[in-house]
């Protein structure tokens, strides 16, 4: 993406937000159950390999189990990218969305532990990764009048950041970007006894140098830093998407105990880990997590 700075960017940042805005007009057209399954046709046969996830998928998998069969690799590249494709569609058709996992299978022993926090007045701070869809904790703890924040880095098309944003908020508010407003914000959220959702399996080029699969991952500690800063609950969520594709089941584990920001981070990434183990075809294998 080019940058602000640029006198073409704007109308750039137009012209690409069009073609978008357009195609995802154009899905909504179609019944919510086809227009998950054919952005998922699409992520796998189109879209994936002309931006060369399929690449990076079978690089990924190939560094944390290089003794995977060809036939094996291939399938779990088209699993993730089918899983990719129709999460996107779910988070651009937010009320259909909420509607359709409001009463999803509910696993784990955590959510007792959130209602007492809640009713306490304590902040709770919900941890998943780029798994099944991340965003289903959110939808169904709203859909049981249990708001839960999202903290979103702003994207540089101002056009399409109005509508993505929008779209993260349908779900469930409020809605903090990164930054420091923002941050203070949030901070004052979790004071009040909030709850909020954030993800940790992405490269923090300053994090710590922790293990994720078998191999170092610098993961960011601000997640438990805020948890033990604020006295929040530290819990482990994850949205798992069923074989028919369109259902889930939410899986709430109990909460990670206060320690030190190292220590619960990394029980946040052994938590992940054996979710994509369990599951390695519902998780985004196109991120460069191991740099």
């Amino acid at each position: 993406m080019p940058k602000t700075s640029s006198p073409f960017f704007l109308p750039l940042a137009f012209a690409q937000n069009l073609v978008v805005s357009g195609l995802i007009g154009s899905l909504r057209l179609l019944p919510y159950g086809t227009r998950v399954a054919f952005s998922g046709w699409m992520m796998r046969n189109c879209i994936g390999p002309l931006a060369g996830y399929r690449a990076r998928v079978h690089d990924n998998l190939n560094l944390i189990w290089p003794d995977l069969p060809p036939a094996r690799v291939a399938k779990l590249t088209h699993d993730v990218l089918d899983n990719v494709g129709r999460t996107l569609a779910e988070l651009y058709s937010p009320q259909e969305f909420k509607a359709n996992v409001a009463n999803c299978t509910l696993l784990g022993a955590g959510l007792n532990q959130i209602l007492a926090a809640q009713a306490q007045g304590q902040g709770v701070i919900l941890v998943s990764g780029h798994f099944g869809n991340h965003d289903i904790a959110r939808a169904v703890l709203a859909s049981k009048g249990m708001k839960v924040a999202a903290l979103y880095r702003p994207q540089r098309n101002p056009y399409f950041d109005k509508h993505f944003a929008a779209t993260i908020r349908a779900i469930s508010e409020p809605l903090f970007p990164r930054g420091r407003r923002g941050l203070a914000d949030l901070v004052t959220h979790l004071k009040k006894g909030g709850m909020l959702g954030m993800l940790i399996d992405q490269h923090m080029r300053n994090g710590a140098p922790l293990t994720f699969l078998g191999h170092r991952a610098l993961t960011a500690l601000s997640v438990a830093d805020l948890a033990l800063k604020y006295n929040c609950l530290l819990v482990p969520v994850y949205g798992i998407r069923q074989p028919d594709g369109l259902h889930f089941d939410l899986l709430i584990e109990p909460a990670i105990p206060h320690s030190t920001s190292a220590e619960m981070t990394q029980a946040l990434n052994n938590s992940l880990e054996r979710q994509v183990r369990a599951h390695p075809g519902q998780w985004f294998w196109v991120h460069r997590r191991w740099k």
